[in-house]
């Protein structure tokens, strides 16, 4: 049987098969409506209820603060959008990091068409926002700052407290997008200082098509789905039962299993580093060295286009992607690593690799392996490859 090796941890992981189970009778004997009057509705409602009081439970936040979405997709346009209008009688002033999703990003140049401003807020070399320049930034008319908890491409951590405090000193909103660090790292929302925080379960072991918005009590956002009384009137639409209990007992099971899990993928990921940067020459690690997910590592290689590799990489069994799985359609270069200030050559020869807790160092070698013998193709038939380099290792590009 041919090898298949999943690196793309970071687009999405497979259900849990504990997760599985506790989803199962949601979709036979225990169906009902939870909004349903009867004794079937108050069944699943129960189930709801509960699922609601675990996620606040772990992640710091009372049950009336957590609203139940379809994904971090839409949970990022609820906060931005129903944050932007809600405020927009203050001002018409946003800031939204220059490396956020494309759920965030897209948004943002949506909203300007209808009147709003948007500041895209620059990062280091690393992808961590500058606070200086952010704080800058901040003007009388500012209502709303977006910066995610970890990057989805790169796996920077971002200084979220440190932007929270000075959003409240300049009595700013901040919103994170938390989708890549739930249930990779410990999230406690009074802790972190945001008013608004999102995640989504497919990313923890849970089932796609559910998410959660953290909306702070007191705060008033607009909202962007309508047409019932779901989620305390604030969000149209049948609730999805099945996956809100899958992603309750996801996430329970993801910050129970935390450490071990953690240190585990870390391992993975620090071997595959370890051996790329020492055994492949040419190449760049993006994001922070050290402050980064447990699982990420993305690399840029010189004289090789990253869709290339991907699709070679692809024939040997071995799936990774070429950035975020909701823009990796595109053949642009990432705009997270053009934020970074990576040439736009360096930008197209990016791979992420993101690993989880059912790989192996067999496998994380199997792959290195893999790539060396690809990047010395690839490189071969590129006329940009000085042809009389030896392949030795040089060191990393700066």
């Amino acid at each position: 049987m041919e090898k298949k090796i999943y690196f793309d941890h970071a687009a999405t992981t497979p259900v849990d098969p504990r997760v599985l189970e506790k989803m199962l009778p949601y979709f036979t004997e225990k169906f009902g409506n939870p909004n349903s009057q009867h004794w079937f509705g108050r069944q699943t409602v129960s189930a709801v209820d509960e699922a609601r009081d675990t996620v606040a439970r772990l992640v710091g936040a009372k049950s009336s603060e957590i609203y139940f979405t379809s994904g971090g997709t839409e949970a990022d346009n609820w906060a931005l959008r129903g944050a932007a209008y809600a405020m927009a009688h203050r001002g018409k002033h946003l800031i939204v990091s220059a490396v956020e999703h494309p759920a965030m990003i897209t948004t943002a140049k949506e909203l300007m068409k209808r009147g709003f401003e948007v500041t895209f807020a620059e990062v280091d070399e690393y992808g961590a926002v500058d606070l200086e320049k952010l704080e800058r930034a901040i003007r009388p008319d500012t209502t709303f700052v977006g910066v995610m908890t970890a990057n989805n491409e790169v796996g920077t951590l971002q200084p979220v407290k440190e932007i929270a405090a000075l959003c409240k000193k300049k009595g700013v909103l901040l919103f994170t997008d938390a989708v890549q660090a739930a249930g990779a790292l410990r999230l406690d929302v009074k802790e972190l200082g945001a008013d608004m925080l999102s995640f989504s379960a497919h990313k923890f072991y849970g089932p796609k098509g559910v998410g959660v918005l953290y909306i702070r009590s007191g705060l008033k956002i607009d909202k962007i789905v309508t047409g019932g009384h779901q989620e305390r009137s604030m969000r149209g639409g049948t609730t999805n039962v099945p996956a809100v209990v899958g992603l309750a007992e996801a996430l329970r099971l993801a910050v129970s299993e935390l450490d071990e899990n953690a240190a585990y993928v870390s391992s993975l990921r620090d071997r595959f580093i370890r051996r790329v940067q020492r055994e492949i020459p040419f190449v760049k690690l993006n994001g922070h060295p050290e402050n980064r997910l447990p699982a990420n590592a993305n690399f840029s290689f010189r004289y090789v286009e990253g869709e290339s590799l991907l699709f070679s990489l692809d024939l040997k069994g071995i799936a990774v992607s070429s950035g975020s799985a909701c823009s990796s359609g595109s053949l642009e270069p990432s705009h997270v690593l053009l934020a970074m200030g990576l040439p736009e050559g360096l930008a197209h020869g990016s791979v992420r690799f993101s690993f989880g807790r059912h790989n192996t160092a067999e496998e994380v070698d199997y792959a290195v392996d893999a790539l060396k013998e690809i990047v010395l193709k690839l490189r071969a038939l590129s006329p940009l490859f000085p042809k009389d380099l030896k392949n030795e290792v040089f060191p990393e590009e700066k």
